[in-house]
Order: structure tokens, then sequence, then C-alpha cells
């Protein structure tokens, strides 16, 4: 029986374990450049024994930030400093991964400390696009519907992004597929109102990840591995449900998605979702049981025994962290102790691994 620390072979990689560091947006970057905090956030993280580190939602073009302090990855620039964090994180034996994103009409924000609010063109910000001229939440600026072209622009600047991070040296990229962000926007016929090839029926709203991903692959070959994150749910009639999902899933098995990263909400606004804790484990359990892909479990997952309970009773196949990260960069150190499971401690480390 798999546990926690069980290791996963996927594509040409091995996790040494089952605990992923989920991407959490660290808005400290300038101009897209990863830079010290990155490298000790990321880094931290990797010799607190997470088997794969995902770095935070990374643009893809500068109008894909979520802020203009968003980590970028859009020109060659980029590369060198992100390859000294992904070059520390393979030193201390785990796997370095990124998250590619456009955050479409959520772009265009300060960071949550400072609110979160809308920044002008005249203030460092600028127009958003969608896929359709329909503002996230009242009062936003009504986003800028995205022509034909300007979609064929954004997919080519997935493929480019895709190459750099193999330059940059990650071997695992996730899809940006979730709350409310550009793809997450196509996808759902509560943001997507075109009535061209990219809207109307389920077909037309998936072409637009479809061929991301038909684009990435072109850079980023078959033996790395490539997931997708999604709101597998809405959480209101109208919109993208667990059954769209499963779909969606089920035709991702055939375009070399290897991992589903299951997480919920953020496209409409006001919905009211019952927080508690392991909310969402319910969705990477139904689409892992009824399609056979692997899923990652995410969302207010805390303690050692629940992440091992997941993993045990086939729940997921692997657990993503980020608050409890956050909070504790050595939670995999920690949580082995606790399961009374082996795991390799950092040498420079080693004489704490026992408390007596």
């Amino acid at each position: 029986m798999a546990n926690l620390f069980s290791p996963l072979k996927i594509k040409n990689i091995e996790l040494k374990n089952r605990i992923i560091v989920s991407p959490m947006c660290q808005y400290s970057s300038e101009d897209g450049f990863a830079n010290d905090w990155h490298l000790v956030h990321l880094g931290s993280r990797a010799v607190g024994g997470a088997a794969l580190i995902i770095s935070e939602a990374t643009a893809v073009c500068p109008e894909g930030r979520i802020s203009p302090s968003d980590l970028g990855i859009w020109k060659d620039e980029h590369i060198p400093f992100l390859k000294r964090i992904t070059d520390f994180i393979e030193k201390q034996g785990s796997i370095a991964g990124i998250q590619l994103a456009h955050a479409g009409r959520k772009s265009s924000q300060t960071p949550p400390w400072d609110g979160a609010k809308e920044v002008s063109p005249e203030n460092g910000g600028w127009q958003t696009v969608a896929p359709s001229a329909v503002a996230f939440k009242e009062g936003d600026v009504i986003p800028h519907e995205m022509s034909i072209n300007e979609i064929k622009t954004v997919i080519q600047q997935f493929q480019d992004a895709a190459l750099r991070s193999k330059q940059a040296g990650f071997k695992v990229i996730e899809l940006h597929g979730a709350h409310g962000y550009l793809i997450n926007e196509f996808l759902s016929p509560h943001s997507n109102k075109r009535k061209d090839e990219y809207g109307g029926s389920f077909e037309n709203r998936i072409r637009f990840l479809l061929e991301i991903i038909e684009s990435v692959r072109k850079v980023w070959t078959e033996e790395y591995p490539l997931f997708v994150r999604l709101s597998t749910t809405e959480w209101i009639e109208g919109a993208w449900t667990i059954d769209d999902s499963i779909k969606l899933t089920e035709i991702l098995k055939t375009k070399t998605i290897d991992l589903i990263d299951c997480s919920t909400g953020g496209n409409v606004s006001g919905v009211k979702i019952t927080i508690k804790p392991l909310y969402q484990v319910e969705f990477a359990e139904q689409i892992k049981k009824t399609t056979g892909m692997l899923t990652g479990a995410v969302g207010l997952i805390t303690s050692a025994k629940e992440a091992n309970a997941i993993i045990e009773e086939s729940k997921a196949d692997v657990v993503l962290l980020a608050r409890e990260l956050l909070r504790d960069p050595y939670f995999p150190l920690r949580a082995a102790t606790e399961l009374e499971l082996e795991t390799p401690w950092p040498l420079q480390y080693e004489r704490a691994k026992k408390h007596k």
C-alpha cells in the first residue's frame, strides 16, 4: 500500500515522496525577474523534504501577470536566475516545477496586502483581456474580448515560456487552468460567451486549453511531465462542474497530460463555499476513480495524518500543500517523524533528526 513517503514515477522523473509544494504567489518580482526571495522561498521547501517544488504562477507575458510584482518567463533574460533556483532544488534531491499562467481578466491588480485592487494603466497597470467582455465582478473594468489573432498569440507565448522553462532547468510544467484565470475563463460558460470556435459548446470552450497543450508539447517533449490545474467545480449552477472536469480529463488523458491538480472555484464572484479541512479532496478522488488519471489533492490539508490518509486510501496520488508549507517549510521532515516513516534529511541537519 502506498503512503505519503512512497516514491512515485511520472514519465522520466521519480518523486521521492507524495508531497508537492503548491504554487504560491509571492508578489516579490520586478519586471518578472526572480530574485533572492524566490531562491530562499523555494529552496527552503526543497531543504524541507518536499518531492516537487512548483514555482508560483509564472506569467507567459507581461499582461498575464496577476500584479505588476508577479514572476514572469516571457523573455530570455528571466532564465539565468531561475536556473540558479532549479539547480539548488535539484541538489537537495527534489524536482523543480513551474506553473505557467495568464491571469486574463483577473490581472493588473495590486498584491493582496495592498487590497488586490485594480491598477490603472497610469499607475503601471494594463488593459485586461478575456474570452468575452465580461468583468469578474461588478465595478471592475470591462476586459477586452480577445480576437482570434490575440488567442493565437497567447498560445504561442505559452510555447515560448515552456521552452524557456526547459532551458531554466525545470522538469515539470503545470498549466494553470483554475481560479478564474484565462484558461479557466475559456472553459467556463459563466465567463465565456463567445459565438465562434472558442465559445458555446463544451468542445469549443476547451479548444483554447487543448491548443495550448499541443503547442507546448512541440517543445516540452513527452518524457517531461505536464500537469493541468483545474477548478474542478465552480460551486454554482450554470458554470463549470465536476462532471465537466471528468469529461475534460478523459480527453486530456489522450493529450499526454500526466496529472490533474484538483482545486475549485475562483471564476464566479460572490459564490459561498463552505470551507473546511479537506473540502476539495473529494473532487480529486472522483476524477481519479472515474478516469484513472493521476490526481493531486489540495486545500486545507494541514496534518501528516490527513495527508497520509489521502494517499493510503487512494483518494489522490499526491498532496499539494500551500499555507501549511508557508507555516513550516520542514513539514515533510516532521511528518515522517510523526508517521514513523523513513525519509532522508539533509546531511547538514542530520544531527537534529532524533529528538533524544
